[in-house]
């Protein structure tokens, strides 16, 4: 068990990062990091409180992290719902993005993480009084962190402003300026941050007892073979890639046994009261009702008023009404799925993992029209006369493994059933149909379609879709919507998000995102 985790909780961030508001650029976050002092350095417990600090932050991406990773692919689209539509969600489902209409505006507020992230780097690096493999786990996690991301950023932006130290003091404020940095460079900082904490976990692959919110080296290699599946199919890396990806996987794989598998039962994932050990999950971020819920997906769920006049089965059972089911539940229903996508989902034999993941809703009265879907992957549970929301939000779970190992299988000429079959095994049970390896372009629409399934509400799907190349959104997004026509247009929408106005405006470094 890790030094100082046993007792220490996720706490408040220590380090906030000060904003210059006369230079008024959009990376305000760029200043000096003085808030710890040198006698710091010989306090182990400011340390820590720096360290935890890191994983409080991280967790407040949730959303972030969610909207960047999935509300752009096809899953809510058009969706049914039964309030006002939430006008941040349908701006990326409907690809409305454009120079003028710019979405997650600022970098997405990474760069307040990122500072502290380094800062943390700085810190752990020059201190004496952690002990050696203390100080070594911590730093392995930053670099870890940190190239999570970066990855995330690259993957929305492209080039990005890349930053990997702390700023000593400011005398203009041209020294806060700081231009995009090619994308293949950002992947070279990406790579090496990956490797430097693999190489600070100097394989240690063993998951701490408990709860697996603290990054760790398993972590570290899916990401390697995460982004070097993304490095090898769009930034021509080819083959060469893929096989790095391949053999980390591999090595994985390798690991699987009682502490790392498949569960089971799919709801158990996520279901919050089964969270210690878990054997799929990798890392997630925390959430405990002392410190903070899960209400990112508050707006998939459903209000207490309309719940009285809903249902999960076309019939008049009173036990099957939302109310009677969810009897706390007071969230609100602003986005959903389409019929085409309730259909494609709910067709077919029962799958542990639609069952998991949401719940189709109708009227309470003949003939039981479809009103919406609820996701009740992220339910939460009952305490006394309230809903707790405290699931874990998974980041990488061992899921994750298979389905990257199936594409990078596919990409290479090879055969994936082994991966998928194990993941229609888990959701179908006995009676599964086995997967007949076909060409590349059947295997990689074979491994989309049980990321699809597996995955839905966990932040992936876009990523999924963009990682397989820029054909397989075009095939999977709505045309009216995203095509290679707007994407060549000139004006957008294209793959990537445009930067606002305001930013160029504030820092004459920045250029445009290709495209726009």
């Amino acid at each position: 068990m890790k030094t100082y985790k046993s007792f220490i909780k996720l706490l408040p961030v220590l380090i906030l990062i000060i904003s210059i508001t006369s230079c008024k650029k959009q990376l305000a976050e760029a200043v000096p990091q003085d808030v710890l002092s040198a006698a710091d350095l010989s306090n182990p417990n400011a340390l820590v409180t720096l360290y935890t600090g890191v994983y409080a932050q991280l967790r407040n991406y949730n959303s972030t992290l969610f909207g960047l990773g999935e509300m752009r692919s096809e899953i809510w689209t058009d969706g049914l719902f039964t309030e006002s539509v939430d006008g941040g969600h349908q701006q990326l489902y409907d690809q409305n993005i454009s120079a003028l209409n710019v979405p997650y505006s600022n970098w997405g507020n990474f760069y307040s993480l990122i500072y502290q992230i380094n800062n943390a780097i700085q810190y752990f690096t020059a201190t004496t009084v952690l002990p050696d493999a203390t100080k070594n786990q911590y730093l392995a996690e930053m670099y870890g962190i940190r190239a999570y991301i970066y990855y995330t950023m690259a993957k929305t932006w492209g080039s990005v402003p890349l930053i990997t130290k702390t700023l000593p003091t400011i005398n203009s404020t041209a020294q806060t300026y700081a231009a995009r940095t090619p994308v293949d460079s950002v992947f070279m900082q990406i790579k090496s941050d990956i490797e430097q904490s693999l190489t600070l976990f100097n394989g240690n692959y063993s998951f701490p007892a408990g709860k697996r919110v603290y990054w760790n080296a398993v972590a570290s290699l899916v990401l390697k073979a995460d982004v070097n599946l993304w490095t090898g199919t769009l930034l021509k890396g080819g083959n060469a890639d893929l096989t790095i990806a391949q053999s980390t996987l591999q090595q994985v794989e390798d690991l699987q046994g009682g502490t790392l598998r498949l569960d089971p039962k799919y709801s158990d994932i996520f279901d919050p009261t089964k969270k210690a050990n878990n054997p799929e999950i990798i890392f997630a971020l925390n959430y405990e009702l002392s410190q903070a819920q899960n209400t990112v997906f508050a707006e998939f769920t459903v209000n207490s008023i309309q719940a009285n006049t809903l249902t999960f089965e076309k019939s008049s059972d009173p036990t099957k009404v939302v109310s009677y089911v969810y009897p706390y539940v007071g969230g609100s229903n602003r986005v959903g799925m389409n019929q085409d996508m309730i259909t494609k989902l709910t067709s077919g034999p029962p799958d542990q993992r639609i069952a998991g993941t949401f719940k189709v809703m109708y009227s309470t009265s003949a003939p039981y029209a479809v009103r919406g879907v609820l996701l009740n992957k992220w339910i939460g549970t009952a305490s006394g006369t309230s809903q707790v929301f405290t699931n874990d939000f998974p980041i990488y779970r061992y899921a994750d493994v298979l389905l990257l190992m199936a594409e990078a299988k596919s990409k290479l000429g090879q055969d994936p059933s082994p991966e998928i079959d194990s993941l229609r095994s888990r959701a179908y049970g006995p009676t599964y149909t086995p997967y007949v390896s076909g060409s590349v372009d059947d295997n990689i629409r074979a491994t989309l379609e049980e990321q699809l399934r597996e995955e839905i509400g966990e932040g992936k799907r876009w990523w999924a879709l963009r990682r397989c190349g820029d054909q397989w959104v075009y095939n999977y997004v709505n045309p009216a919507y995203l095509s290679e026509a707007t994407v060549t247009s000139g004006k957008g929408p294209t793959l990537e998000l445009p930067i606002s106005v305001q930013m160029l405006n504030l820092d004459p470094l920045y250029k445009q995102t290709p495209g726009y």
